[in-house]
Formats: C-alpha cells, structure tokens, sequence
C-alpha cells in the first residue's frame, strides 16, 4: 500500500488480496497450509465505511481494542454477515467483561487471575463461551500487559483448574525494534509444552516471520485499512 494515499483513496479490497498473496508465499516458505493461518483484520478506530468494503470482499475475522467501540458498531455491520467473528485484541477492563463475554468469539488478552475469574462467571451466566488466549508479555516490558514468560504455564494450569476455563492458545507483542523472530519461538514453544493450539503473533511488520515460527492468527490493521482516524 503507499503511504502517502489519503483515508478516502485506500482501496481495501485490493489491500485484502495484497495481504492475503503475502500470507500465502509465508506459508508455503515455512512447509505449511496457507489455509492453516487466519488474517484477523484490525478495524479499530475504523468507521463502518472503511469495514464494510472488507466485509464485501470476503474477510470475515476482526479484532477491535476497546470493547465499547466494538459494541457501538458491530451489532449494525454483522447484520448480513452471520459468520464474522469478532476478536478481542486490546485490554479487557473487569467491569466490561460480560458485555466482552456477550459480543466477542476470541478474546485474546487473557492476563490475571481476576480477569480470569470475571470471565468463568460471565460464562456462566450468560451461557456462552467465547475462545480464551492469554497475553504474554513476551519481551517483559513494564508498560506492557500480559503474563511474564516464566509464569506463562502456571497461569495456563490456573486458568484450567482453579476457574475451569478452556484456554486455546497464546497472543504476544514483541518489544518493537527487536528482532521478532526469538520472541516468537519463545511463544511457539511455550504453547507447545502447554498443549495449546493458537498462536496470535505478527502485525504488519512482522506476520511472515511470525508465520514461520507457528502464527495461526496474525493482526493486520494500517496494510488493509490505511491510516486510522487519528493518524
């Protein structure tokens, strides 16, 4: 996509297909199925009018930080669109947890017992279960959310027991102007030894790497969607 095009110039389809060949090529590098990786598109801070054209063109999964903002536009944009699935990428808040519960299919930013906790009774309440990963805060940065590495598996074990919570998989963030790649193996070996399936790695600048150590979800936002509205 080239930078210098303005928000009403992005064509998100084409961004779509651009991203969707890149994925492919990664894929196929690393001895893998493409169709074994899943593009969540990033929509947050996206109107309905830059959505919409990815719903049109096929992309079904997104991921949106803010549980609120996800509740003031997806009700009306999922209206046709019965199979979109919705990810939880950003901080969850204990007292937005049951409307999470209620909206989400993943959330992926599952980080401490209280959270963990919160979500088991929601669950239960409401009857539905959405896919739980936990956020590891892979490079330990103190302004980062996430579960240190070194504690990653007793949470895991927590999580299953104490609160009864099935966990999927695992999402990190590597510290940015690092090398991905080891932060990713980290990961990938992490939820290997823990049994867990889903690795939500690689953004943008990173998601080929990320999908030769194991991405089965990357985050991909600006690359389809162009410069968010505060951009």
């Amino acid at each position: 996509m080239n930078d210098n095009l303005t928000r009403n110039e992005v064509d998100v389809a084409a961004n779509l297909v651009a991203i969707r060949e890149r994925m492919d090529l990664a894929a196929r590098a690393a001895g893998r199925a493409p169709a074994d990786v899943t593009l969540t598109a990033v929509s947050k801070l996206h109107g309905p009018e830059r959505i919409a054209p990815a719903l049109v063109a096929g992309q079904r999964i997104f991921g949106e930080n803010r549980v609120q903002e996800a509740v003031d536009k997806w009700p009306a944009l999922r209206d046709g669109f019965d199979d979109v699935g919705l990810h939880l990428i950003g901080p969850l808040q204990s007292n937005k947890v049951r409307q999470a519960v209620s909206l989400f299919d993943v959330i992926e930013t599952l980080d401490r017992p209280k959270l963990a906790r919160r979500i088991a009774d929601a669950i239960e309440e409401l009857g539905r279960a959405p896919e739980l990963l936990i956020q590891v805060n892979i490079g330990e940065e103190p302004q980062k959310a996430g579960v240190a590495p070194l504690e990653t598996d007793a949470f895991v074990a927590q999580c299953r027991g104490e609160f009864g919570l099935t966990i999927a998989g695992l999402m990190c963030i590597p510290p940015q102007g690092d090398a991905p790649a080891p932060y990713f193996m980290l990961l990938e070996k992490i939820a290997r030894r823990n049994g867990l399936a889903k690795l939500s790695m690689g953004m943008s600048g990173d998601f080929e790497t990320a999908i030769a150590f194991g991405a089965t979800h990357i985050r991909v936002g600006t690359a389809i969607f162009g410069p968010r509205a505060h951009d």
